[in-house]
């Protein structure tokens, strides 16, 4: 399945990948990968015409690596090997390695092609299509970046049979919220789909569908200037989470902190928007079932509240909120009082302990 912005959903990882290579010179072919996708994903790559060719680049693996001193690495590697305008950089990973090797790649004498291999749910429905590049700075999540787009981007679901529950249900939760803001009958089939068997043939369908829907936003505001803030939902209080979970060193896995973001702003959105009260608590219900717990007291909420304000689709000092009226229907740049964010922080905490 081959999407307008050149993202391919396949099975047919070797012949795709091949095919995007042949166009470079062998000697200018560069692998950026984590510790992880070395050792679980590689292997797949082993049937690729050329593959041997490429030079690697290893990151260490964790979040903790998503920084500056590991763009410049990068850079270094890609400065002694020979890179230049007319080489081919092909990421290989988890958002944290697309993100730094895309943005790596984007800066290096101003910009060389890269391809991306998203290689966790997470990664493969959420960082593979925009082109956002980036890495954490100052304790904030993707501070530093730019918007540009690959030469490619390759999903095969075989990556994906070696990711433990807890991530692969983090990737889930940006499709989860792809139906939220579009998708009522993309929504359902999420509902349906069995998480604790997981069918990667279907797999395979549903992902498909929920890069169409963010590939929607990003055609109609590529720079993030207007609609693609619909993406947002769950987002500011969800970075918050997460960012002070960093702080707390129990760190909490993307997903799981956009999870928890969206129980809040489905409360703000009931607040602000009119959002329906039986679908709030049915809905909250559900992902509270699959995300579980995450503890945080009413001493945290200032903490929380100025982590939000840090948030970059803010404007000035207020927060943006990206709320929704019904399921797949969205309103962005709402602005909650200090007093209805708190009181969704209470709803949380009451839907996390029940």
């Amino acid at each position: 399945m081959t999407h307008p912005n050149s993202v391919v959903v396949t099975d047919q990882l070797e012949s795709v990948l091949g095919e995007v290579i042949s166009k470079f010179p062998e000697d200018k072919l560069f692998l950026v990968m984590d510790e992880n996708s070395q050792r679980y994903c590689l292997p797949l790559l082993g049937n690729v015409p050329s593959v041997e060719k490429f030079r690697h680049n290893i990151i260490p693996s964790g979040e903790e690596n998503k920084s500056l001193s590991s763009v410049e690495k990068i850079w270094l590697f890609l400065s002694q090997n020979g890179a230049d305008r007319k080489s081919l950089v092909v990421n290989l990973g988890g958002g944290m390695v697309t993100d730094l090797g895309s943005f790596a790649a984007s800066t290096f004498k101003r910009g060389v092609e890269f391809v991306n291999i998203p290689t966790t749910l997470l990664s493969q429905v959420d960082a593979s299509v925009g082109g956002k590049t980036g890495f954490n700075f100052n304790g904030l999540k993707n501070e530093i970046g730019v918007i540009n787009q690959p030469l490619q981007v390759i999903i095969d679901t075989r990556f994906l049979v070696s990711i433990d529950h807890e991530n692969f249900i983090s990737g889930f939760a940006e499709m989860i919220k792809h139906g939220l803001i579009h998708s009522p009958d993309h929504l359902d089939e999420l509902r349906k789909y069995d998480l604790d068997k997981p069918d990667y043939k279907e797999l395979q369908t549903l992902i498909s569908h929920s890069v169409t829907i963010k590939e929607y936003y990003v055609e109609k505001d590529p720079n993030e200037k207007n609609i693609r803030k619909a993406l947002n939902f769950g987002h500011t209080v969800g970075h918050a989470f997460e960012s002070y979970s960093l702080k707390k060193s129990f760190p909490l896995l993307h997903g799981h902190a956009v999870a928890f973001g969206m129980l809040a702003e489905l409360y703000l959105s009931g607040l602000h928007c009119g959002f329906p009260d039986e679908t709030l608590h049915h809905l909250s219900k559900w992902i509270s079932t699959v995300y579980g717990n995450f503890s945080i007291s009413v001493d945290d909420y200032e903490a929380l509240y100025e982590l939000m304000g840090h948030d970059k689709k803010n404007d000035g000092k207020r927060i943006n909120f990206t709320l929704l009226k019904s399921v797949g229907e969205v309103e962005i740049n709402c602005d909650c009082t200090k007093e209805q964010t708190f009181e969704s922080l209470d709803y949380f905490r009451t839907i996390n302990n029940a």
